[in-house]
């Protein structure tokens, strides 16, 4: 949470002119409805947001993962259940750990598509992703994105998402006078 609070501070201080919501400012409800309301507004908060939030459409471009979520390596459900699959012989690590992490990747990715027309970035800030063996088993559990660790490739692709949607919405009010 408190990588989401800093996070939020610092855009709110650099880009003022976008609206900022951080979970646990307000109820979830009117978190999700104001970050619905206005494509421009961003969101942060924790793994626990990834849960119950719906928004199709152009409200959700980009979505961030600073960190690959693995268990806590102090979870004692986690650490059992690993244990018990090395003593059988298997890799503990993999069948558990990065298994939970894949899912909890997959479920992330998941809030940014979620229609048919729905366009954006899944960005994961770890670099691990690309560069530990267990990297492509996470990426593999990922939508059927494009790849790129080229930040400038993803700034272009996110003006390209926003400008459509900027046409798609001055196409509509168009139509609705």
């Amino acid at each position: 949470m408190r990588a989401a609070q800093l996070a939020a501070e610092e855009l709110r201080s650099r880009i003022p002119q976008f609206p900022i919501l951080l979970q646990g400012e307000e109820t979830l409800g009117e978190l999700i409805k104001n970050f619905a309301a206005d494509p421009r507004t961003c969101l942060f908060g924790t793994l626990s947001l990834w849960q119950g939030v719906d928004v199709p459409g152009p409200s959700c471009q980009l979505v961030v993962m600073d960190k690959i979520p693995f268990p806590r390596p102090d979870d004692p459900l986690m650490s059992a259940r690993q244990k018990a699959v090395e003593e059988a012989g298997g890799n503990g690590f993999m069948a558990v750990a990065a298994t939970h992490a894949a899912l909890l990747m997959a479920q992330g990715a998941g809030r940014l598509v979620r229609a048919s027309g729905d366009r954006g970035v899944v960005a994961v800030l770890d670099q691990r992703l690309a560069t530990a063996r267990y990297g492509s088993y996470l990426k593999a559990s990922l939508p059927d994105f494009w790849y790129t660790t080229d930040r400038n490739q993803v700034r272009k692709s996110l003006a390209a998402i926003d400008a459509a949607a900027v046409r798609a919405e001055a196409e509509e009010e168009a139509g609705a006078e």
